[in-house]
Order: C-alpha cells, then structure tokens, then sequence
C-alpha cells in the first residue's frame, strides 16, 4: 500500500476534527493507503518531523489551520523528493483552502484527497523561512496571532474582527524602500503585504490582480500613511473598494523583491508571528509544492 502521514492539529479551530478524524483515515485505507497518524504536541514541531521522516511517505496530509500548513509547507521544503501535500482545512480563516477551492468540511476535504489532482503550487521564502499564501507588515497583522485561542473557538471570524478594532489607537507606521523586479519604492507605509492567494483574512482580493497560484509571481499591496483627516478618509475608501489606482495604494506583481526599513518591522506570516526585521528578502519559489485539489470542472 502507498505510505501516508496524517498530521493533525487537534486544537485548530472549532476542534471538528476529533469527531471526524476516524472517517477521514477510514476514506484513506479505502482509497489504498497506509495512514500513519500523528497529532501536534507544539508548535513547529512538523518542520523538523518532516526533515527526517518525510522520505518514508508518499504523501503527506495536514489537519488544522492555516499555521499548521505553514508548518508543513516548511517542513516540506526542506525535503527532496517532496511528497504529495494534501489539505484538510479546520481553522478559523483557511485562506489557502478557498484559494484552491478545497472544501471545509472534513470528509469532504479527505475525499477531494483521495480523488483529486495534482496542482504545482508556488510558495513564498521570507528569509530562512517559508509562507503559503502571505507575509505582512503593519497594521493588524499581529492580530490573527495574538487573539486569544478560546475567542477564535468562540466567535469565529468575529473574533479577529474585534481585536482589530481594539488595537486601532496603536496603529503604526515604517518607513521602507522596497525594491523589486521593476524598480524601488519608497515611503511611510502603514502595511504591506506580499501574497500568493485569491483571498487574505477572509475577504476576497479585487479580480485586477489577476491572481494565479502557480504562475512565478508574488502579489503585492502596500499602503501609504495619511497625513490628515481628509487623506484618511479617502484611504479607507481606497482600501474598502480595493481601489488599486488610488494614490494611497501601491500594487505591483513580482518574483522577488527586498524590504529595508529605518527600523526593526515586525512580519506576519500566514498568520503567525514571523519575527522582526530591518531587511528581508522575499522571493517567489515556483511550483514548489504539489497540492491535491478537486478535479477541475470543465469551465474551469
């Protein structure tokens, strides 16, 4: 039988899948697996368990939110061969999940698995590190890691919602110069971000990204400081109506690109404390991983 490990974060989000975990390894050994399951003791533990065992599995499936798949992203990353990624979302946002279509429901997800194809999916390196679908700066991008564990298992989405709203008063800004494939820009930015999905923090990104997982490019939205009142307002309309030829708004595509800051800028990355930085380097890692998705239909 075809060797897979079955990683699960029994803590993410509503905790769904300690009441469905036997029916998804039950599809598995159905399907011609061996299911080796081994649930998370703490964090980072997948990157380092990945780098000594991953060459036993053919494939590779990870359970929890969208931390848990950074872990296996990373861990993956280090191996060569790669196995075959798949992905059961049960987190609280699960950006990277809608991106690629990928269902919520657990069976559903195990049997999109089982079934489904291949995607060459690209990935982020942030320094020595890795990122899914995003890497940030400003402001609350430290929310999705500082709001309270029992709060997202509560309130959901709500949760990072009112904890953005708690720490409006100390918003901040950095000033950058950022280089990339076409040029420098530099700047005070209140946030920036460097991504590589359709959706980010829930909301889905504005079509003239023409965005595509797997086509070389990193996505990249940075935001300017207002300097009064009136330029406030019209930032939060340039950002509510994702108006990317606002003055306030700067968007650009690229395959690399280098942050320099005046300061030390903390980072987010896929929705976990990334440390913090003066410089970093960011590159796009082409069709680095392979992700099982659902077949596409034929009007896709």
């Amino acid at each position: 039988m075809k060797k897979l490990l079955f990683l699960i974060n029994p803590y993410a989000g509503r905790a769904e899948i300690k009441t469905h975990a036997l029916e998804a390894i039950d599809l598995f050994v159905k399907a011609g697996w061996e299911p080796t399951v081994r649930t998370t003791q703490r964090p980072m533990e997948i990157p380092g368990l990945l780098e000594t065992r991953a060459g036993e599995f053919d494939l590779v499936v990870c359970c929890g939110g969208d931390g848990t798949l950074n872990e296996t992203v990373s861990g993956l990353m280090q191996c060569d061969p790669r196995p075959l990624l798949g992905y059961i979302p049960a987190g609280t946002v699960n950006d990277f999940a809608y991106s690629l279509g990928l269902s919520k429901n657990i069976p559903e997800a195990a049997r999109a698995i089982v079934e489904g194809v291949p995607f060459p999916c690209d990935v982020g390196s942030f320094g020595g590190r890795y990122f899914t679908y995003i890497a940030a700066f400003g402001a609350f991008t430290d929310v999705s890691y500082q709001t309270p564990q029992e709060s997202k298992h509560r309130l959901g989405r709500a949760a990072y919602i009112l904890e953005g709203i708690r720490r409006l008063p100390t918003i901040k800004t950095y000033r950058m110069k950022i280089t990339h494939d076409g040029g420098q820009i530099e700047g005070e930015f209140l946030f920036g971000m460097a991504s590589n999905a359709i959706s980010v923090g829930g909301f889905r990104l504005n079509e003239e990204f023409a965005i595509s997982m797997n086509d070389g490019l990193l996505e990249v939205l940075l935001v300017r400081s207002p300097e009064d009142l009136t330029q406030t307002r019209a930032l939060l309309r340039a950002i509510l109506q994702q108006e990317l030829d606002s003055e306030y708004l700067v968007s650009l595509r690229t395959s690399h690109l280098t942050f320099e800051a005046e300061e030390e800028v903390p980072w987010t990355l896929d929705g976990e404390y990334g440390g913090s930085l003066r410089e970093v380097e960011v590159r796009n890692c082409h069709r680095a991983v392979q992700v099982l998705r659902p077949k596409p239909t034929s009007a896709e």
